[in-house]
């Protein structure tokens, strides 16, 4: 009766449990297509949390059903579906692509849909982003990771993302995503490794002063981003600062209530978000509050890209109009401009004067737009609204055989290459550009006497060159090319007086260059020095190792082996493998046996002429003794019979007649 008893009781309460979800999990159309097909199935935390809480108890008290089939509404969020026939569409530009493996009865896809939509919309107008529902199984198939035996699986479940880069549109170079599904792990991933992005640190309010301010070149823009949740920069700003590399340097800085005094002392920011740009010495810097999208951003970076006093470096000076083989920004029709350049080593000195500069140029902006004009001032204020007319500045020391080039005298060396003491002086000249078109459209054919004057020639600069240098008097300098005088400003005390002398100096500079019939020289202007074209990251994700990408090869090559490890025929392979190794280990040990084998019965029929000796593979040593033992034989065996060898049975021996026997 007890056997009876225990054979006909009720199943443990686990195993019910198990029977229980297999029925309610296949029960559902869209958990049981996932399941058959991709081996999906997210619900296992609810059946290991059931056993637990329901061992040793009867099944009657499990609270059923075990799983929530209602449907999560994944249709109300604008996800982008796409079917097979719009997946070639999204390859006609060049922009990456980014793409989300999903299914509409997935709860977990439910959940990650929120953090998609915020990913598309930061990665709106840098790559193309589109979903793809697990309905579309043609598309699946070619997305999907498969298994040696060719089934398709999801490694990390679902929501799925890939990406496929710039230029690639074959699954061949697609990259899966396998991070934390967060919308800052994800767009950092896509930003680094797809797009190729640089990172852009945070910085403390100790830390921005040495590590970034004091770091970036003067010529740059230094942009500054507060923010209050300290998430990584959106995808947005850093391809904004690939953009403008070479005009704005970017930081990131942690918004916290007790420093808010030193932000609005230091920036005059006084809530975060804003971003502040810092531009010429001087120069207040400008702040935006709030939160902007993308296409504000972009709109703000151009209108504040440059500086007021632009740098005359290699990658400006044909922008500038201030390279005598280019033409004016007025266009390729004038045939004479102008360019002021202040020259100098970096310092306090050239920063005033940049100050200086900067307000010059603003008040001739600012006379172009009034109706009253200085007539004093007058031509440098007609000329710089039309283009005519340019303001930069020259680093000296990095440009220092421009600089010696246009200042050709002994108290150069004060503004002109590497710093010898503490003295600093700056200084300002104006060059006269001017292009002769009818000489460019006919050259007169002029017979050269030597090489020499055939090369001097064909190096000459197009347009010709005069330069005037400021001495810091309102005496009006005659043009010469080299110059004749220097400009020490540091003595002057008064800044407007400085102002209106340099005002009514470049303005007279510009009428007699108009007016007059100046002589037209020609010279080989010095190239500026060239900047790196692109920094080392802007080359591309695809074109440099990282640590990333490294990592990635690695992992990718572990989870190859492993999932070689699941193949069912890599167990017989395998036994056929070590078959074959056994055999021929097996072969090489029974070799030297029959080698030693064959020597004995080789040196037993030594002395049988016809004995034969069967060549055998073997080493240099074992031929070298194989060929003295036949040269032994070969003088051991007696030589062939011959019919003088031996004598006949009838033979009779004759004697001579002139024999001795007697």
């Amino acid at each position: 009766m007890t056997k009876r008893a225990s054979s006909a009781s009720p199943p443990p309460s686990s195993s019910m449990a198990s029977i229980q979800y297999a029925y309610e999990l296949l029960k559902n159309p869209s958990w049981k297509k996932n399941y058959d097909i991709f081996g999906i199935d997210e619900h296992l935390d609810v059946l290991e949390k059931a056993k637990e809480q329901f061992l040793g108890r009867s099944f009657s008290t499990i609270d059923l059903p075990l799983l929530d089939s209602s449907s999560p509404g994944t249709e109300d969020h604008d996800l982008n579906v796409i079917t097979t026939k719009d997946f070639e569409p999204l390859f006609q530009d060049a922009k990456p692509l980014l793409i989300q493996l999903f299914s509409s009865g997935s709860k977990r896809c439910f959940q990650f849909s929120d953090a998609w939509k915020r990913i598309a919309s930061l990665l709106d107008g840098i790559a193309n982003t589109a979903s793809v529902e697990l309905e579309e199984l043609q598309l699946v198939a070619y997305l999907a990771e498969k298994k040696p035996t060719g089934q398709l699986f999801f490694r990390n479940g679902i929501p799925s993302l890939v990406a496929f880069p710039s230029g690639c549109k074959t699954a061949e170079c697609l990259v899966r995503y396998d991070g934390e599904l967060t919308v800052d792990a994800l767009t950092d991933w896509f930003a680094t490794t797809i797009l190729g992005l640089p990172r852009i640190f945070y910085h403390s309010k100790e830390s921005l002063g040495p590590k970034f301010l004091a770091t970036v070149g003067p010529h740059k823009v230094k942009v500054i981003l507060f923010s209050r949740t300290g998430e990584r920069a959106s995808p947005s700003v850093r391809q904004a600062a690939k953009d403008y590399w070479s005009d704005a340097s970017f930081a990131f800085v942690l918004w916290r209530e007790e420093e808010s005094s030193f932000w609005f002392n230091t920036f005059e920011v006084e809530t975060a978000p804003a971003i502040v740009f810092l531009k010429d010495p001087g120069v207040k810097p400008i702040v935006y509050h709030g939160a902007v999208n993308n296409s504000l951003f972009s709109s703000i970076m151009e209108q504040n890209k440059k500086l007021e006093l632009p740098q005359l470096r290699s990658t400006t000076s044909m922008e500038l109009g201030c390279d005598p083989r280019g033409y004016s920004r007025a266009g390729h029709d004038t045939s004479t401009w102008y360019c002021a350049i202040l020259a100098g080593r970096h310092g306090p000195e050239l920063n005033k004067m940049r100050e200086t500069i900067r307000r010059v140029q603003e008040t001739l902006s600012r006379d172009t737009e009034s109706s009253a004009v200085d007539s004093s001032i007058e031509p440098a204020s007609v000329a710089l609204k039309s283009k005519r007319l340019t303001f930069s500045w020259l680093d000296g020391e990095a440009e220092k055989r421009y600089c010696f080039f246009y200042l050709n005298y002994e108290t150069s060396y004060d503004t002109c290459g590497p710093r010898r003491d503490l003295t600093d002086v700056p200084r300002l000249f104006i060059v006269r550009y001017k292009r002769n078109a009818s000489e460019e459209i006919a050259k007169p054919e002029k017979k050269h006497k030597t090489i020499w004057d055939t090369l001097q020639e064909q190096d000459l600069d197009p347009a010709s060159q005069l330069v005037a240098k400021y001495n810091g008097t309102d005496d009006i300098l005659e043009y010469s090319f080299h110059g004749l005088t220097n400009f020490l400003v540091m003595g002057l005390t008064n800044v407007w007086s400085v102002k209106l002398k340099i005002q009514k100096w470049i303005s007279q500079i510009i009428s007699d260059g108009d007016s007059r019939d100046l002589p037209h020289y020609r010279t080989r202007t010095p190239d500026l020095v060239t900047e790196d074209s692109k920094p080392i990251w802007s080359r591309g994700a695809q074109s440099l190792p990282s640590t990333s990408t490294v990592k990635q090869g690695v992992r990718g090559l572990i989870t190859k082996i492993y999932d070689q490890t699941g193949d069912p025929r890599i167990g017989p392979m395998m036994l056929l493998g070590a078959l074959l190794s056994f055999g021929t280990i097996w072969l090489r040990r029974s070799q030297p046996t029959l080698r030693a084998n064959q020597t004995e019965s080789n040196q037993s029929e030594s002395n049988q002429p016809e004995a034969f000796e069967p060549s055998q593979p073997g080493s240099t040593d074992e031929t070298k003794a194989r060929r003295r033992l036949r040269a032994r034989k070969a003088s051991n065996e007696r030589p062939p019979p011959s019919i003088t060898d031996e004598e006949p049975k009838d033979a009779v021996q004759m004697t001579f007649s002139d024999s001795d026997s007697d």
